[in-house]
């Protein structure tokens, strides 16, 4: 680790173009100003030095940063067309202080800025969010229509109030950024190792401009379209529940090695149910239950020993397909030298469709018990045989269709020569449409092998005839899952700006907006699903069409069953009704869905922001301090749909100053200083403020199901922010960055679990009426402090071939803590326990070693972040709350060949070192990956050919 620290070093991301972009036609509407600052005194130089290629969008990132009053890291597309990333997220994990999850599916899909996940996601300045969420899902924006990305640490009055983690600023092509005529076209081949697929990536930019009777006019038209065929694969050892030894005491009801089920609570006394077979233990405690070598529970009035044991163990084959295309379209026109008018289009779609092949046995059974094998020191079962375990397999499909649309306009003024006026209206559409259906085949099987850890945290598990696995005849027609949901989103919004500047004095520049924002809302959703088995049905029943075998599960790299029989996915969405029929289910022609909640939410927001400069010691001190006054009034109407569909109607309205302020030194001409201190919000979730039950019956057998519901009455998350940051701009296109910062967030959201009665909930699989039932709640205050350190190195002084070798990498180490209340069965707070927060690594790192020299380009890559918390499971079991992630990992490579000035060739491989993503149970000192492993999913390798032709 420390030889790997060493080398990979520290510093921002890849990037690529542009050195300078601030002409006012480009400036994206509604985005924080760049201020310009005072250069070192060889800095200019760099304006004399042209440089290309992966070099080029190095130094274009660090020049945005040098340049801005905010700390800022960018990626600037080293041509046009081409951001050196699939999508916008997997260019992300290269900038500084930014760490990337959830990389199945073949790509990187999501992202954290120190820390903290809810980013404000804008696009050319302008808010944008994906259906009835807050935030964008930014891998559905392709890196080919992309010109620059900002990332913004810290805050200013001038910038949308939302997103403790920052704010990523998604900025496209326009006409004006090109003299006249411009053509750009990209062609991808990428290849898929783990599902063996191949899969294009296509894009075609057309712009021109034109010098007419009324002003110059530009047409610029970007399209992209990219499909990509996936397969993941997860072998998973299951939660955590109490047995019996192989000799319970008498009077216990127990027999030996059973499973020992939750008593329940007296209402009355508060104390348990004595009971047989029933033990004294709450399910979902944050440490578990104790994994002491002997330790007892009272069962039935009767101190017992028991051991730990897995309820299940399981695989999961998931095939999946998405298609992403996208486009812009934008026209401008400067009728004067002092006004632009901005009118365009933006649209991003997403089509997926996944089929997961999911072969699950419960562990659990005590027939003719054999002694397990225990992890030295403790009750913990690393390995056992079941018999008689019942188990099922189930093909489950689900599709998803989304689409996605900005209508802009914006138009530029100048006041003179010192001053601007900008107005910006903006329209947006979101809509997501998806379905879900997944039949359950089932058996019991004589006899399973368990080894819930055979070697780095995979099990290893095998039947007495794994054959049987893919013989359609032993598997019963079970259980039938069929739902459906739509989730839409439009805001109408508009904006009005206006600055003035001075060049002497103490006050520098004078600046206010106001800003008009309404966003609607709505959740439609239907369920219905029917026990099983059908009588006398099984798989070999339904026709050979209706089923699917898998094969080469886990490439070999796991001791467990690779291939199985199963209800196919695709017949099933293919022959929907047929399969509703079998069931006695509603059809097509019958189903609707139904309304769960809308919501309209208007926020009118003001600012003033004034820029002032002094001199100490001969030297520029440039300060800004601003206040945002944000007014946020939201109608909701919900809708209960175990209720016959009643309405419940909240209107919540909120108030806040949020001040700024922002200090910039240049100590040096080569070195400079900055503080800043912000004041942010982060909205909650308008799925978090649904109170409508989402319930999963008991499937487990620990006497009740599970679910979620909303809480009306959340209020919006406050963090007071401090960033304090020193730069060292030591050699030309080269910088050391050091940035401390502090965030005091308080009323953040933490989950709160109670135990309810629903009855008449419809539910037939696991079948129940009580519930554990997790709300989201602002109970929960916390502190996220840490370093970044930045390196980006280009010697200008190397020999020979190594001219061109540079070098940008960076380190963050973060430490994270807040309370989480702990509560009782009937939700009352009975303490509180302390956690990190959520997906916070404490040290993460990515470096990367560019070459550029003639017709060469090449990029060489490596990310890593430390293990982290990565959500709380469910509260039913007896292990850690916590689910850990292992550290993770990605080796990429680029190279890049100009065959002319107009043509280039281009090669990419990611995930060289074929990383897995690995999880565990953890809760404070207790867990770990070794006895508590969950599970193990690999991550596809990819590589991918291309050629990218560019005429401007």
């Amino acid at each position: 680790m420390t030889l790997k620290l060493v080398i990979l070093c520290s510093a921002s991301l890849l990037p690529l173009l542009a050195a300078g972009q601030a002409a006012a036609q480009s400036t994206p509407a509604n985005s924080p100003s760049v201020q310009d600052a005072p250069e070192a005194a060889d800095a200019t130089a760099d304006d004399d030095i042209v440089v290309t290629g992966v070099r080029a969008s190095i130094v274009g990132a660090l020049k945005v940063r040098r340049e801005s009053t905010q700390i800022v890291d960018s990626i600037v597309s080293e041509d046009v067309g081409k951001l050196p990333d699939n999508n916008v997220i997997e260019a992300l994990q290269r900038v500084t202080g930014v760490q990337v999850t959830n990389r199945t599916g073949g790509e990187a899909a999501g992202i954290s800025i120190r820390g903290l996940p809810d980013a404000l996601t804008t696009l050319n300045g302008r808010n944008i969010f994906t259906a009835a969420g807050q935030a964008f899902a930014l891998q559905d924006i392709s890196a080919n229509l992309v010109k620059q990305i900002d990332v913004y640490k810290t805050r200013s009055a001038d910038q949308i109030e939302t997103g403790l983690a920052g704010q990523v600023d998604v900025a496209t092509r326009r006409p004006f950024d090109f003299d006249g005529f411009a053509i750009s076209g990209l062609v991808r081949g990428i290849y898929n190792e783990q599902a063996d697929t191949y899969n294009p990536n296509a894009a075609l930019l057309i712009s021109n401009r034109w010098e007419t009777g009324i002003g110059d006019i530009g047409v610029l038209l970007n399209g992209s379209y990219s499909r990509t065929k996936f397969r993941d694969m997860t072998v998973t050892a299951g939660a955590f529940v109490p047995f019996a030894d192989l000799a319970p005491a008498n009077g216990t009801g127990l027999t030996g090695l059973q499973r020992i089920a939750p008593a329940p609570w007296d209402p009355i006394t508060g104390r348990f149910v004595q009971a047989p077979g029933l033990g004294e233990w709450s399910p979902g405690l944050d440490q578990g239950l104790s994994t002491e070598a002997g330790s007892t529970m009272i069962v039935n009035g009767i101190s017992t020993p028991y051991y730990l044991s897995r309820d299940a163990i399981f695989s999961s084959d998931l095939y999946g397909k998405r298609e992403r295309p996208s486009g812009n379209f934008a026209l401008q026109w400067a009728p004067n030298s002092s006004s632009i008018y901005t009118a365009e289009v933006f649209y991003s779609g997403f089509r997926g469709e996944t089929f997961n092949s999911l072969q699950f046995s419960f562990v659990d059974f005590w027939a003719n018990p054999q002694q397990p094998t225990l992890y030295d020191g403790t009750n913990i079962v690393r390995s056992r045989v079941a018999n008689s375990v019942y188990g099922f397999n189930s093909g489950d499909y689900t599709r998803t269709k989304t689409d996605n649309f900005v209508y802009a306009l914006n138009g530029k003024w100048d006041l003179g020569a010192r001053g601007k006026i900008i107005g910006d209206v903006a329209y947006q559409t979101s809509t997501v449409n998806s379905s879900f259906m997944a039949m359950r085949t089932d058996r019991v099987a004589n006899q399973i092998t368990a080894d819930f850890n055979a070697g780095g945290g995979i099990p290893s598990y095998h039947f007495d005839n794994d054959a049987l696995l893919a013989d359609p005849s032993v598997w019963n027609v079970a259980q039938l899952y069929d739902n459906a949901n739509r989730d839409k989103g439009s805001a109408l919004t508009g904006s009005l700006d206006a600055y003035y500047t001075w060049d002497e004095g103490f006050i520098r520049q004078v600046k206010a907006g106001l800003r008009y924002d309404d966003r609607k809302a709505s959740t439609f959703v239907r369920t219905q699903d029917r026990g099983g088995p059908l009588v006398g049905t099984n798989l070999a029943g339904l026709g050979e069409d209706a089923q699917f075998t898998n094969s080469g599960f886990f490439d070999g790299r796991s001791d467990s069953p690779s291939s199985w029989v199963l209800a196919n996915g695709y017949w099933l969405n293919q022959n929907a009704d047929t399969v509703r029929g079998l069931y006695g289910l509603k059809t097509s022609d019958q189903l609707s869905l139904a309304r769960v909640f809308d919501i309209d939410e208007i926020t009118m927001s003001a600012y003033a922001l004034v820029d002032g400069e002094v001199s100490i010691f001969g030297r520029p001190l440039k300060l800004e301090g601003g206040v945002r006054y944000v007014n946020v009034d939201t109608d909701y109407n919900f809708f209960d749909r175990y209720n016959g569909g009643a309405r419940t109607s909240v209107s919540r309205g909120s108030a806040r100053f949020l001040p700024s302020f922002t200090a910039r030194y240049e100590l040096t001409n080569k070195l400079r200083a900055r503080f800043n201190y912000g004041e942010t919000l982060r909205r909650p979730n308008f799925a978090d403020i649904n109170p409508n039950y989402s319930l999963t019956g008991d499937l487990t057998d620990v006497g009740y199901g599970s679910g979620t519901a909303g809480t009306a009455t959340l209020n919006p998350t406050h963090s007071k922010n401090f960033d304090l940051a020193l730069e060292w701009y030591f050699d030309r296109n080269s910088a050391i960055t050091v940035t401390a910062f502090r965030r005091k967030v308080n009323g953040l959201v933490v989950p709160l679990t109670v135990r309810e009665y629903i009855p008449n909930n419809g539910i037939e699989a696991g079948a129940t009426d009580y519930f554990a039932i997790t709300r989201p709640v602002n109970a929960s205050d916390g502190v996220l402090k840490g370093i970044e350190l930045g390196l980006t190195y280009f010697p200008h002084y190397l020999p020979g071939p190594l001219d061109g070798l540079g070098f940008q990498g960076s380190v963050t180490v973060l430490d994270s803590k807040q309370n989480i209340p702990v509560a009782d069965a009937a939700g009352n707070i009975t303490g509180q326990a302390s956690s990190a927060f959520f997906s916070v690594s404490d040290l993460s790192y990515n470096a990367t070693l560019a070459y550029e020299r003639g017709p060469v380009g090449a990029r060489l890559s490596y990310v890593w972040r430390k293990e982290f918390l990565a959500n709380n499971e469910a509260r039913l079991f007896a292990n850690p709350i916590g689910v850990w992630r292992n550290p993770e990992k990605s080796l990429d490579l680029q190279l890049t060949f100009k065959v002319s000035d107009r043509l280039g060739l281009t090669f990419d491989a990611v995930n060289l070192t074929k990383s897995v993503q690995q999880t565990y149970y953890k809760f404070d000192d207790v867990g770990g990956p070794d006895q508590f492993n969950l599970g193990t999913t690999l991550l596809s390798r990819t590589f991918a050919i291309g050629a990218r032709y560019t005429f401007q």
